[in-house]
């Protein structure tokens, strides 16, 4: 009997990978979504993009902002969805009066880095970041740059 090639399914439904470069990332936190059915569904399948989204503070709670959850075409008629709905992120309150100081206080920045699931439930990876200037950036390119090539030298001379 042969064995099937099949990978296993990943949790990651999206990735935030302009955030790594635009952002110094301090402090990674893991908050839950308050999601309504449909955007399950459409996570399900992978349709979640956190391509323009961010993470902002309204009375003393945190929100993603921006995020995009396309709906299914099966979605009920009597449902009416809006795909960049702001949505609640679930968090104890302890860490939110953190985050909140952070960013009210030191001028930090909450960027969401990834959304996956966890036990069945759809988690957000944030950050605590401050912004990168573009002499960072540059300097970031030309060092990964640079280790791409010593790969490659080191490479060549096995």
């Amino acid at each position: 009997m042969a064995k099937s090639k099949t990978k296993p399914a990943s949790n990651t439904i999206a990735l935030n990978k302009k955030a790594r470069h635009d952002y110094h990332i301090e402090e990674e936190f893991e908050a839950g979504l308050a999601l309504e059915g449909w955007e399950v569904k459409s996570l399900r399948d992978g349709r979640g993009q956190l391509k323009e989204s961010y993470v902002i503070v309204r009375l003393g709670e945190l929100f993603l902002f921006g995020a995009h959850i396309s709906p299914l075409l099966s979605a009920s008629s009597h449902i009416h969805p809006d795909p960049t709905r702001t949505r609640k992120l679930l968090m104890q309150r302890t860490e939110i009066d953190r985050l909140i100081g952070a960013v009210e206080r030191r001028g930090y920045t909450l960027v969401p880095l990834a959304l996956y699931w966890r036990s069945g439930r759809v988690k957000l990876k944030i950050a605590l970041a401050k912004g990168k200037k573009l002499h960072d950036k540059r300097a970031a390119i030309k060092q990964r740059e640079w280790e791409r090539d010593k790969q490659r030298l080191h490479k060549l001379t096995r």
